[in-house]
């Protein structure tokens, strides 16, 4: 009788690839052939290797499953040339390899959110307002237009952080713009379920009425495991219907590794230090 493959659902790795390496070296992974990985997204930038980090997460094939972040698909909007590098971004050794269009075209075919055995993984978060089920449509639609032939246009529409909620009706670039604020910027919201999107600091107690994503009253995916990176500064957590596996790992924090079946933890320290508020 067949047994499910051991899943490590692994936080953001931000092209720190030494990092990545002394995770799936520890012999618990590196013993288990049949070991699949979920990455939670933001597999490049700020960090020194982003190239080889791509390049180690291509080479792992059908065993991995690497979801958008919002640092992946600002590569693809400079590789698309509709946005400039900015000052502390290390991307143009990926854009300037041999293969480059190769790794492009890799990156570009992505997911934006995956679900199995009742865990949604995505790389910031889910609207209260979207179930399961609605979030894998909406992120298909995403999905598909990454993937088509009018891609670099398409990247054009994504910068803005309006609108700030979800209508079925919203079309062409404010559509986009909410699923992908969504899934791959929203850290704190109202009450009401609207982002605020600037704010990137950890929850703690606050008096301007926000709450973290995840808390927002009746979410529709209470029921279900959402798994998520994005939020160095909130760091690991571990409940029920939410887990963050981004423990600033660029920043000098820890690359987070946590098995599905029976949530064991690993953790490998990490050598960069730079301070997530300055940036």
């Amino acid at each position: 009788m067949s047994t499910m493959p051991n899943i490590w659902m692994i936080g953001d790795i931000q092209g720190c690839c030494g990092s990545l390496d002394s995770l799936l070296a520890e012999p618990i992974i590196a013993n288990d052939p049949y070991a699949r990985f979920w990455f939670a997204g933001d597999l490049v930038n700020r960090g020194p290797q982003s190239l080889a980090t791509l390049r180690r997460l291509m080479a792992l094939e059908e065993r991995s499953v690497a979801i958008l972040g919002n640092h992946d698909l600002h590569l693809l909007a400079v590789a698309a040339g509709v946005r400039r590098p900015g000052k502390n971004d290390t991307l143009l050794e990926v854009l300037s390899a041999p293969d480059a269009n190769e790794i492009i075209d890799w990156l570009r075919f992505r997911p934006m959110a995956h679900f199995e055995m009742n865990h949604l993984l995505v790389h910031a978060g889910v609207l209260a307002k979207w179930d399961v089920q609605k979030t894998l449509l909406l992120a298909n639609e995403i999905e598909t237009a990454l993937r088509g032939n009018n891609w670099q246009k398409m990247l054009q529409k994504m910068y803005g952080n309006e609108p700030d909620h979800w209508k079925d009706g919203h079309t062409g670039g404010k559509r986009m713009r909410v699923i992908i604020n969504a899934l791959t910027r929203m850290r704190m919201c109202t009450t009401k379920g609207r982002m605020v999107l600037p704010i990137k600091a950890e929850p703690g107690h606050r008096s301007d009425g926000l709450v973290p994503w995840f808390d927002v009253p009746d979410r529709a995916t209470r029921d279900t495991t959402v798994v998520f990176g994005h939020w160095s500064t909130l760091g690991l957590l571990i409940r029920s219907d939410a887990i963050c596996l981004d423990t600033g790992c660029v920043w000098g924090g820890q690359l987070t590794a946590l098995r599905l079946q029976d949530r064991t933890l690993l953790q490998v320290k990490c050598k960069q230090s730079l301070d997530p508020h300055e940036h």
